[in-house]
């Protein structure tokens, strides 16, 4: 593992800096890596002279850019839903298979049935397929015990994640998912006698770096949610929302009042979802994998958030039911492909503006002073990342300066 300080040497660096030429992209490039920050980065030829003593590694003139960062995942659950995606397959909706008492209550059943250990061991080879394509960062979301202890132990699980692989996590209390087959007629009481008790348990244990929900029909109403956004508000704990994913509910709207992070799946968002979003800085965060998997065909309004000015990222939702998938390189293709992304956008989408969706500023361009969290590709292009099916192109990565 490589640990001392370094200049890594001819490259090509897409910098993903605003302002700049497209990607940011800086020809025969050079950085040099202080304490696993970035302490330069520019033009080979204009590598500043204190630098020259450090130990150098041709990078060969491949790609280098930001590590990626996957801002929206339920990686850390129990079980599977192979079965769910039979049904759906056969005809039943997503809605359908919910109200049955399947969905994200079976997993919850599964989740609430493991404990810590278990719950870290199921992640991991999760985790190992993100390291694989470049992943740096990744959000974690807590939502599948829907009882004090299970989510207690599923952010416990997604904390000690670092401990068993070199990742940066952010997590994210989720208690708002679902209302549980105990609860099946009082959401509010959940919400009073659960979900409330559970953030508070889970931020003074130091476990909470952001707080979502679930607006929609088959989960919590705008006004259920701003009762769990009130207590984060209190606790000085930032907010996002699963919102606007197979209705529209106004939820988006909700999160921008409260100045929320991001504004997930948004497919039936509207112009005032959108003004919102924009006048809050909110980002939007797209979601392709669920889309494909659920089948849906109202697609997120790209042309009015891209109008408007509202950074977007995408992410890979990787949960059990919805969108089983960790490739966040399939989830760039998926965006351009199925959304009508441009790459570069994409690009954007899983470094800078997925960074800003969770709330970080030391991470998500090459810039001076901010983490050498780097990825390394074989590719001529940047477009390539986008572009390829199935492909990774990843030839190595470097985490806090580490390779």
């Amino acid at each position: 593992m490589q640990t001392e300080d370094h200049v890594y040497t001819e490259l090509r660096a897409a910098t993903l800096a605003d302002g700049l030429a497209p990607y940011g992209l800086i020809e025969a490039a050079a950085i040099a890596v202080v304490a696993g920050k970035i302490a330069w980065i520019g033009r080979q030829a204009e590598l500043p002279a204190r630098y020259a003593g450090l130990k150098a590694t041709s990078l060969g003139n491949r790609l280098i850019t930001p590590g990626l960062i996957d801002c929206h995942t339920h990686v850390v659950h129990g079980g599977n839903r192979a079965a769910e995606f039979e049904l759906r397959l056969n005809g039943a909706s997503y809605e359908e298979v919910a109200r049955a008492g399947g969905g994200i209550i079976s997993t919850v059943t599964a989740t609430r049935a493991a404990t810590v250990e278990e719950l870290i061991t199921q992640a991991l080879p999760r985790v190992d397929a993100m390291l694989a394509e470049g992943v740096t960062t990744i959000e974690v979301k807590s939502g599948y015990g829907l009882d004090l202890e299970t989510e207690l132990n599923m952010l416990r699980a997604a904390r000690a994640l670092p401990d068993h692989r070199p990742i940066r996590v952010v997590t994210s209390f989720l208690g708002a998912h679902a209302v549980p087959a105990e609860y099946a007629e009082d959401a509010d009481g959940y919400i009073t006698k659960v979900c409330l008790p559970a953030l508070r348990a889970a931020h003074s244990e130091g476990l909470v770096d952001a707080v979502d929900g679930f607006c929609e029909g088959i989960a919590f109403s705008p006004a259920q949610i701003a009762r769990v956004f009130d207590l984060a508000k209190t606790l000085g704990l930032p907010v996002k929302l699963h919102a606007e994913q197979l209705s529209n509910l106004g939820g988006a709207k909700l999160a921008a009042s409260y100045g929320a992070l991001s504004a997930d799946h948004i497919e039936y968002l509207d112009g005032d979802g959108v003004a919102a979003m924009a006048a809050a800085g909110t980002v939007a965060v797209i979601l392709p994998g669920a889309f494909y998997t659920l089948r849906e065909t109202q697609m997120p309004p790209i042309d009015l958030l891209r109008t408007a000015g509202v950074p977007m990222a995408l992410a890979t939702d990787c949960n059990p039911g919805s969108a089983p998938m960790t490739s966040l390189l399939l989830a760039m293709n998926m965006g351009c492909t199925l959304f009508r992304m441009t790459p570069e956008e994409a690009l954007r989408g899983v470094t800078s503006h997925a960074a800003r969706a969770l709330g970080l500023s030391d991470c998500g361009t090459l810039a001076v002073g901010n983490r050498a969290d780097l990825a390394i590709w074989d590719v001529a292009h940047p477009a390539e990342l986008a572009y390829r099916i199935g492909f990774n192109p990843l030839h190595s990565r470097i985490f806090g300066g580490q390779l």
